[in-house]
């Protein structure tokens, strides 16, 4: 088993036993598995705009934003070449990982005789993303920094809810711990190397927003969810 105590560290607060008290009823086994497809196709959807909007290394003027330092709203840079061709790796590799582990969770919904019918997106994604900045490369550094708390978490989840499966999804969800660990260093390695230092002050500002989204009461149930206000929605 992989040690994953780098994203329990990382990470400001464990999964609460009410959810995975949710997450363990078969009636919301759907919703896991497709949640779970969607968030999958989202990452591998995510780390391919990264490599659409810095291929080239080159960054454009961003959207004038208040909490920009002053002179930087409309400034243009470029990567260091090494970083570039970091994130662009990186990014690929990961993208590729999850387009896999979205056909791997579409095959089980398929033997399980699961349909993949629409479910909307939860909380926890638009809160991390309010955190964003709209300068650069101030932007980048906070995507990768939200793709890092993604990424703990879902390995985070996967751990603690695999005990309560059967045998198949117990398996699966144990063989993603090791990928999803690792995107996390990589998503906050990039970060610091892009910031040319520590990032500790902005990981905390995400990590208290994840926090409040994953202790506070939520009326969805999904994969990245709070505290469930109910049984959930059928599928």
């Amino acid at each position: 088993m992989i040690d994953i105590a780098p994203v329990l560290n990382f990470l400001p607060c464990p999964t609460p036993e009410a959810w995975i008290d949710e997450a363990r009823k078969p009636h919301n086994l759907p919703i896991i598995l497709v949640d779970h497809a969607n968030n999958e196709l989202k990452a591998a959807q995510s780390a391919m705009t990264i490599i659409g909007r810095y291929r080239t290394g080159h960054f454009r003027p961003g959207n004038r934003d208040r909490s920009a330092p002053k002179g930087e709203n409309n400034t243009e840079c470029q990567l260091k070449m090494q970083d570039q061709l970091d994130l662009l790796n990186k990014m690929s590799r990961l993208a590729r990982e999850e387009l896999r582990h979205y056909e791997q969770v579409l095959a089980i919904m398929v033997r399980r005789d699961i349909p993949y019918l629409h479910l909307g997106a939860g909380r926890y994604a638009s809160r991390l993303s309010s955190l964003i900045r709209t300068f650069e490369p101030a932007r980048l550094v906070d995507t990768l920094i939200m793709g890092a708390f993604i990424e703990a978490r879902s390995c985070e989840r996967f751990f603690a809810l695999a005990p309560w499966l059967d045998d198949e999804l117990a398996k699966f969800y144990r063989s993603l711990l090791k990928s999803e660990s690792r995107h996390f260093q990589d998503y906050l390695t990039l970060a610091e190397a892009i910031n040319d230092g520590p990032v500790d002050d902005r990981v905390a500002l995400f990590a208290n927003i994840e926090r409040e989204a994953i202790e506070s009461s939520d009326e969805e149930f999904r994969f990245h969810s709070g505290k469930p206000e109910s049984g959930g929605e059928k599928i």
